[in-house]
């Protein structure tokens, strides 16, 4: 079962270009029987994995952005531990609703892209690849010979809000936070949606196994059993989404996607109700 989760969880998370990691959670949270706090931690796992391979794809045709990500992932590092200790002193119910709400409007957001950029959709975490028109963001420039970052101060603090927001939301649900980094790069800066989604996933590498890190020496218990081969199957999903993206990436997939979200969103909901006795 755990194998087949991670399967699942690598390739939602390598047919989509942000926002597919907090999928990860609930999948746990369903197919394991766990709470969210026993979930958030293993989940990233994948979203690690996940990460690092694609900042691998993406590192051979020069689109990451490494400084960006850099400080991007040290800013989450150092938020990640206080998301970890307000998801421990959070009721968990209450957490769990918290959730539920970024669920949806992590969904409302890929339904947006899909209706406005429908060409955006089809830049995925397992192929990088290709050339697209570059953002228009007012705040951080790209220097037109060597095509890097021109680093100012309003530039820096776009990066470390950006950075922060995601260490925060890591150590909470255990989400990547590719729905924050990816819109923040587009609005701030000139990146295109290629060299946008490649400079996330590095960030992400870098904050959610940083996060698991933190958490495991904080006490929580890693559950090689399952930790492994949910891994291994992340791998494997993302090797597979690696294949199917050309096929199938597309605003219809997105929307499939956000669809799923909203309907595990109101199934988390509806629980929750039920368990408190709203119902």
């Amino acid at each position: 079962m755990i194998l087949l989760i991670g399967v699942v969880v690598g390739l939602i998370l390598g047919l989509t270009g942000a926002g597919g990691s907090i999928l990860a959670v609930p999948l746990l949270m369903f197919g394991m029987g766990w709470t969210l706090t026993q979930a958030a931690p293993v989940a990233l796992i994948a979203v690690a994995t996940a990460a690092v391979t694609g900042t691998w794809i993406a590192w051979q045709r020069s689109y990451v952005r490494y400084r960006a990500a850099t400080v991007m992932g040290v800013l989450g590092l150092v938020v990640a531990p206080w998301g970890l200790a307000a998801a421990k002193a959070v009721p968990l119910n209450a957490l769990t609703l918290a959730f539920a709400a970024v669920l949806s409007v992590v969904a409302v957001r890929m339904l947006r892209q899909a209706a406005q950029t429908p060409s955006e959709t089809a830049v995925v975490r397992a192929v990088v690849a290709g050339d697209d028109q570059p953002a228009k963001g007012p705040i951080c420039k790209l220097n037109p010979n060597s095509g890097r970052l021109i680093w100012t101060r309003p530039c820096a603090l776009v990066m470390a809000a950006s950075g922060a927001a995601t260490g925060l939301l890591s150590g909470l649900f255990g989400v990547g936070g590719g729905f924050v980094i990816v819109p923040a790069l587009r609005a701030a800066t000139e990146l295109s949606m290629h060299s946008a989604v490649a400079t996330s996933l590095m960030a992400i590498a870098l904050i959610s196994s940083g996060t698991l890190a933190i958490a495991v020496l904080q006490g929580f218990e890693l559950p090689l059993r399952v930790a492994l081969p949910f891994a291994g199957g992340a791998v494997l999903g993302m090797l597979l989404g690696r294949w199917l993206a050309p096929r199938i990436a597309g605003p219809r997939l997105q929307q499939g996607f956000a669809l799923l979200m909203l309907f595990t969103a109101t199934g988390i909901a509806v629980h929750i109700a039920d368990q408190t006795g709203v119902f």
